[in-house]
């Protein structure tokens, strides 16, 4: 059977997914925000965390998010120790063009799209993609994406890496659950929807009003 990936993101409300777990995570790009997400922890995501890393699975990995990954999860102590042992267990799939070494035991390279695709047809373990906000673009745009469960909390970050980077393609998206914790944060779980349709007969027709021809003269030669 082949086999599904689920991509699992916490992402503020403007959509920003960098360093959520610390303050050294991910200062790229001036980021000064690393730890937003245990500033605001919310218990009512556990249950959601819990069933996502229950059972076997594998990891699907940026190159950066790797790096931050195998600096800590090895040496987790503990309450994050059966975590840091169940990442050890599991195959880390690290989507890089770089040669650099990959010294974390079960640690596997994919130089691109079609070898995400190609361990997609395999036998095994489903496989979840945690942070690496790069991927989520091209995979979308692949087709290989099989569930996507956001984690909205109420927070803004004004700046940051974000889960629809440049790229993302134009689909829909099919929400298939959904929960609201007490605090405010909004689980929700997608799944592909389909091409997005094209604009309706019925829709408002554009006006022609001299200044509507105008605006679009303006439009066509940037001075809008």
């Amino acid at each position: 059977m082949a086999r599904r990936i689920t991509g699992a993101a916490f992402v503020s409300l403007d959509g920003v997914m960098q360093a959520p777990g610390g303050p050294t995570e991910d200062p790229t790009g001036g980021f000064d925000q690393g730890g937003w997400l245990f500033k605001i922890w919310d218990e009512g995501i556990e249950d959601t965390l819990g069933s996502l890393f229950s059972g076997d699975y594998d990891l699907l990995l940026g190159r950066r998010t790797y790096d931050i990954f195998a600096a800590y999860w090895p040496y987790a102590e503990g309450d994050n120790k059966p975590m840091g042992e169940a990442f050890d267990r599991a195959n880390k799939y690290v989507l890089t063009r770089g040669d650099q070494d990959l010294p974390w035991q079960n640690s596997h390279r994919l130089r691109g799209i079609d070898d995400v695709a190609a361990l997609k047809r395999e036998d095994g373990a489903d496989i979840i993609i945690q942070g690496s906000s790069t991927l989520y673009p091209a995979l979308l745009a692949a087709g290989l994406i099989d569930t996507l469960i956001t984690m909205t909390f109420p927070i803004t970050l004004g700046g940051g890496k974000r889960l629809f980077g440049d790229g993302t393609p134009v689909d829909r998206l099919e929400m298939t659950d959904h929960t609201v914790t007490p605090k405010g944060t909004v689980i929700a779980t997608y799944r592909p929807g389909g091409t997005l349709p094209p604009y309706p007969p019925e829709g408002p027709i554009p006006s022609t009003s001299d200044r509507e021809v105008e605006r679009q003269r303006r439009i066509k030669e940037g001075s809008w």
